[in-house]
């Protein structure tokens, strides 16, 4: 029977690699499948791993429907074994539920990877419904690490150097700050304590090495 299996983690917990291997693994039995993708690192369409590894993939936008496009493709004489879906936070909940519709009705397999919680330690809207539909959720066992050492559990953003807890989910590229030049995005993981405390590795750095007041007398 196919299923819709979710692997999530942080960033850095190696969902891409693990997106690429599967594909492997059952490409290299003789199985065919598609690779998707929304806002990849690269800023390609493709599937890319912080490891350099990389696979040609296709782009999910808005508009994109998963049944349609499988469908179609079976009916052209095509063969789909499995579907690969990189970066399934950001889909949409109708294309989460037109997946689990591709497992239910064709019984073809889908493999979501994707991250939890965005930078405001909500949850993203594709994300929330798998987790709801999903016959498997898996918690990638690679442990991304906070700047002290600990699991990290939470994704901060910083603009700036500064981080930030508000403002639109999705950024690529920079952003405009309050009207003046572009900021400077970044992502960092960090352990709950210190997501709470908006303290990122450069700003543990900084108080670090900040001079001690002088004594009083």
């Amino acid at each position: 029977m196919a299923e819709l299996h979710f692997f999530t983690g942080t960033m850095d917990s190696g969902k891409s690699t693990l997106a690429l291997q599967t594909n492997h693994n059952h490409a290299a039995r003789g199985r065919v499948g598609r690779i998707f993708t929304n806002h990849d690192r690269s800023g390609e369409a493709q599937l890319s791993s912080r490891l350099g590894l990389t696979h040609e993939a296709l782009e999910v936008n808005p508009e994109f429907d998963f049944w349609r496009y499988v469908v179609t493709t079976l009916t052209q004489g095509g063969r789909v074994d499995y579907l690969i879906c990189d970066e399934a936070q950001f889909y949409s909940r109708d294309q989460i539920d037109q997946l689990a519709k591709v497992v239910d009705e064709l019984q073809i397999d889908v493999f979501a990877f994707g991250i939890l919680t965005d930078f405001r330690t909500q949850l993203f809207e594709g994300s929330l419904r798998l987790i709801e539909l999903a016959d498997r959720v898996n918690v990638l066992q690679v442990e991304a690490l906070c700047w002290c050492g600990k699991r990290a559990t939470h994704n901060a953003r910083t603009e700036d150097g500064i981080m930030v807890t508000e403002g639109e989910v999705i950024v690529v590229g920079d952003v405009e700050d309050r009207g003046g030049p572009p900021a400077e995005v970044a992502y960092e993981v960090l352990c709950r304590q210190h997501h709470r405390r908006r303290l990122t590795a450069a700003r543990a750095k900084a108080v670090s090495l900040a001079p001690e007041p002088l004594p009083f007398g």
